[in-house]
């Protein structure tokens, strides 16, 4: 899926897709995200998941996920969460899943020369697949609570620092994120008064494609230093 700014480009290839023995993978409409979908399993005590896993995420990205902080979120419905990204470098690689209720997740390059700039993807996810998104540095990320008292998890490879962390309205028409119904969101003041993606483009704000690559080189140097 394209967002209205897209400029015009090659015909996009058949995204990859390929299983492991606890998950299966499939790549996204932007380059670099993928969705992981674990093995569930159930029994009379109730389940076990693993929603991250070493081998599927090195098989995918080239690289295992740093891991220097956890996050959490609880929405109520309606809520609308992005869209977020962190100036690279440092930048900021996130695997986002969802613990408790429901959400329409978004994923959008922002990376300025990237062979997938303005191309979006969404994907449901919830409680009972337990699937979770991967987003290299650089990507836009957003989501829309389905239900109230929905819980995301984000784990990150950067701790938090305010003064890069950045955002784009995730109303702007240009952005043309698939949201079901404008009028009935709920946004924080700080996501309220975001830049539009004109105005975060001329302020500079938008990430390198070639500066997000070699955050990905160091850390599949440092995958293959540590094999």
């Amino acid at each position: 899926m394209t967002g209205p700014f897209r400029p015009a480009g090659p015909a996009p290839t058949a995204p990859r897709t390929f299983a492991t023995p606890t998950a299966d993978v499939r790549e996204l409409a932007v380059a670099g995200c993928f969705l992981f979908t674990p093995r569930v399993y159930r029994d009379r005590r109730g389940m076990f998941v693993s929603p991250l896993q070493d081998e599927a995420i090195v098989r995918a990205v080239g690289h295992r996920m740093p891991l220097a902080q956890t996050n959490h979120t609880r929405s109520a419905r309606g809520v609308v969460r992005g869209v977020h990204f962190t100036t690279a470098p440092p930048g900021q690689a996130k695997f986002v899943n969802c613990v408790r209720g429901r959400a329409k997740d978004v994923v959008v390059d922002l990376r300025s020369g990237s062979p997938t700039f303005g191309a979006l993807d969404t994907v449901e996810l919830d409680a009972e697949s337990f699937r979770g998104v991967y987003l290299p540095d650089g990507v836009g990320h957003a989501f829309l609570s389905l239900e109230d008292d929905t819980v995301m998890s984000y784990l990150v490879s950067t701790p938090y620092r305010a003064e890069l962390e950045q955002a784009v309205d995730p109303l702007d028409p240009a952005l043309g994120l698939p949201w079901p119904d404008r009028g009935r969101f709920t946004l924080s003041d700080r996501d309220a008064a975001a830049p539009s993606l004109a105005e975060a483009t001329a302020r500079g704000l938008l990430p390198r494609y070639e500066d997000c690559l070699a955050l990905a080189e160091e850390r599949r140097r440092a995958t293959h230093a540590g094999c």
